[in-house]
């Protein structure tokens, strides 16, 4: 199989229909094998109810049905080592991102990139609308601080449109930790700790003018870059990665 998408989706009972029947659109016009896997992490309204009915509508859609809600990193992890796909590419539940553009990172794995992800903030990058001047400042501001800390040249590393191989997706996500607001970060820094190469690319995002940053989120943000920091200083991985590659 060559591609696998992974949806994490909590409470998107509302929303997830149209971003599968846009999403079945798309890759039913692809000449390739995949597969569709929404995560449900616990949701509390009928987010797992309606995926699954629509499993009957959208070809080769599956649900993953976790029980309690663990946090994003957490369902993307699980949709990650249940995956099939040589490629597996996790995307957001309200298309912010839509599927087609997967077929902009398909070059770059064909010239041996272990991860290509979307970007927001590299140059032909389309925001529709764009984020306000204090979105823009917050973003830019933890982006800096990641950059310093763990991650120099990654210019938007909270893009919801990420891309994996599978062995890449094997070893990063099978060692990974964090489930809430770094875990993109945690998966990045194990990316490159093993040596794979990360390509950014632009992408045209739909912005949801109805998100608000937490200023709590921001705090969990941080808390979660000095975290991973810190397990990579003192070898906190170590015994993990050396599992992983025997």
């Amino acid at each position: 199989m060559y591609l696998s998408v992974i949806i994490p989706a909590y409470n998107e009972a509302e929303r997830i229909p149209k971003t599968l029947l846009a999403m079945d659109a798309y890759l039913s016009t692809v000449n390739y094998p995949y597969e569709i896997l929404v995560v449900n992490d616990g949701s509390r309204d009928s987010t797992a109810e309606v995926v699954a009915k629509m499993a009957k509508v959208v070809k080769n859609l599956k649900l993953i049905d976790v029980k309690q809600n663990h946090g994003k990193g957490s369902v993307v992890r699980v949709g990650m080592l249940a995956a099939k796909g040589d490629i597996r590419l996790f995307m957001d539940a309200d298309n912010s991102t839509s599927v087609d553009q997967v077929a902009a990172m398909a070059p770059f794995f064909k010239e041996g990139y272990g991860v290509v992800i979307g970007s927001r903030a590299v140059p032909g990058a389309k925001l529709e609308p764009p984020e306000s001047w204090y979105r823009r400042l917050i973003g830019k501001t933890l982006n800096l601080i990641v950059q310093v800390v763990l991650l120099p040249g990654i210019h938007d590393t909270q893009c919801g449109f990420k891309a994996y191989t599978a062995e890449v997706a094997e070893k990063v996500f099978d060692v990974a930790r964090i489930s809430t607001w770094g875990f993109d970060v945690e998966t990045l820094a194990l990316a490159k700790k093993f040596d794979y190469a990360i390509k950014e690319v632009p992408v045209r995002w739909v912005n949801d003018t109805r998100s608000h940053v937490k200023f709590s989120g921001g705090l969990q943000f941080l808390r979660d870059i000095v975290k991973i920091r810190w397990w990579l200083w003192v070898g906190a991985y170590k015994t993990l990665i050396t599992e992983v590659f025997h």
